[in-house]
């Protein structure tokens, strides 16, 4: 049983940041473009792995792999790396609203949605990771923003894996006190 779980997590880890490495690799290689084409080809295979894997939809990955494949061809289509350049903007961005107006007009969590298998907060636990994700999520566009407009395509690729992954791995390691702080404990 823990082999079978280990080879999960780490084709999970596969199916999620692949399709990135894929992305830098090719980019490195033959340029933008070229990398824009295997990065929405990595994605479209990694999200069919991580169903299968998990046994149900990923959601998460649909979403931002539906962003991938919009984004990539128009950037494709027109010849213009602006549109996979404003792809982690659009979607941070996205990520933030929904946070926002699910909690705000539909008051309903979607952290608690989504993470509510994985961890047993109380409310003001998940209001307070909710509100934190949310920042975060608009720090991380603007940060793409800064990155894209500021410095060349290489740095802008080189940035989203070297750069956003391990900000975001930091991030959400950092939201442990508060989950350890505001867990539950389960009823037996």
């Amino acid at each position: 049983m823990k082999v079978k779980n280990k080879m999960k997590s780490y084709i999970k880890l596969f199916t999620e940041f692949g399709p990135i490495a894929v992305f830098f690799l090719i980019n490195f290689k033959y340029g933008i473009f070229h990398a824009t084409a295997a990065f929405m080809a990595a994605t479209a295979i990694a999200i069919p792995i991580a169903w299968k894997m998990n046994g149900k939809i990923p959601v998460m990955p649909i979403v931002v792999g539906i962003f991938v494949l919009f984004f990539g061809s128009l950037t494709l289509i027109f010849h213009d790396d602006t549109f996979i350049k404003l792809k982690p903007t659009i979607v941070n961005l996205l990520f933030a609203s929904i946070l926002i107006v699910s909690k705000t007009y539909f008051k309903k969590n979607i952290l608690k949605l989504v993470l509510g298998s994985a961890f047993k907060l109380s409310e003001r636990g998940w209001n307070i990771l909710n509100t934190r994700w949310t920042y975060f999520f608009i720090f991380l566009a603007i940060l793409n923003e800064i990155v894209w407009r500021n410095f060349s395509t290489d740095t802008w690729v080189t940035f989203k894996l070297f750069g956003i992954l391990p900000i975001t791995l930091i991030w959400a390691a950092l939201q442990m006190p508060l989950i350890l702080k505001e867990g539950k404990e389960e009823k037996v």
